[in-house]
């Protein structure tokens, strides 16, 4: 069932307001989700006695709520177990921009700031239902192909939901930005674009004979852009 998301913008508060370069700054929710959702990993920050962490992980999105996963042994899981305030980082790099000027080397890029308050998800449904969801999310319908989750894997397994209150996007996409009495140095100067592409699929060698790839694989074209393909995917999950 597709997930109810809210249109307009997110509230612009001291906390996710955009002070440098602020026309970058974007606070439109479909904005905010395009960035996160052309994304598997994430950076979550949060304060543990006094001391700043910044853990990498996967994510996915479920209308306005972000969620991720990990062991029951994580020290970052188990604080958040509580509920306490996070801030959930995505970017991506689209390009490399050289200037005529070692000031006006910059790159071009798509980020998101996303604050909340995260909290374990503790009812066994929800979390069953969630350990489905980052398989669909990233290849959907998959999960009703997979054998069950067992006891001992949901046990072993925490997730965190986070709504986000507030977030904003940040988006640099341009060609170089020399002072104007620079463009007349002959210097080289241009972008070089940056993407993530997908290779071949390689099958794993102990496939029991005679099962065929699964629709969902058309996805990932050997040579397509992986942010491409997760935004395809997102739509699909948001569809089913």
């Amino acid at each position: 069932m597709r997930a109810e998301t809210d249109t307009g913008a997110y509230p612009v508060t001291p906390r996710n307001r955009v002070k440098r370069m602020h026309e970058r700054g974007s606070y439109d929710r479909q904005a905010v989700h395009a960035i996160l959702d052309a994304a598997m990993l994430c950076n979550v920050a949060y304060v543990i006695d006094g001391q700043p962490y910044a853990t990498p992980t996967l994510f996915w999105r479920k209308g306005d709520t972000l969620y991720w996963h990990g062991s029951s042994a994580s020290r970052m899981l188990r604080h958040l177990k509580a509920g306490t305030p996070a801030c959930l980082t995505v970017a991506h790099l689209d390009g490399l921009v050289l200037a005529r000027s070692g000031f006006n080397h910059s790159a071009n890029y798509r980020s998101a700031m996303c604050f909340g308050t995260a909290r374990l998800v503790e009812d066994s449904d929800e979390k069953i239902e969630a350990m489905r969801d980052v398989v669909d999310r990233f290849y959907p319908g998959r999960s009703a192909l997979l054998r069950p989750i067992t006891p001992q894997e949901a046990k072993a397994t925490t997730i965190i939901a986070m709504p986000i209150d507030e977030a904003a996007a940040k988006v640099r996409a341009k060609g170089v930005g020399d002072d104007e009495a620079d463009f007349a140095l002959p210097i080289w100067a241009g972008v070089i674009p940056v993407t993530t592409v997908l290779g071949a699929v390689e099958t794993c060698p102990r496939l029991v004979e005679g099962v065929e790839p699964p629709e969902m694989l058309g996805l990932f074209p050997p040579g397509g852009r992986l942010d491409t393909s997760l935004l395809a995917g997102q739509d699909a999950y948001e569809d089913a």
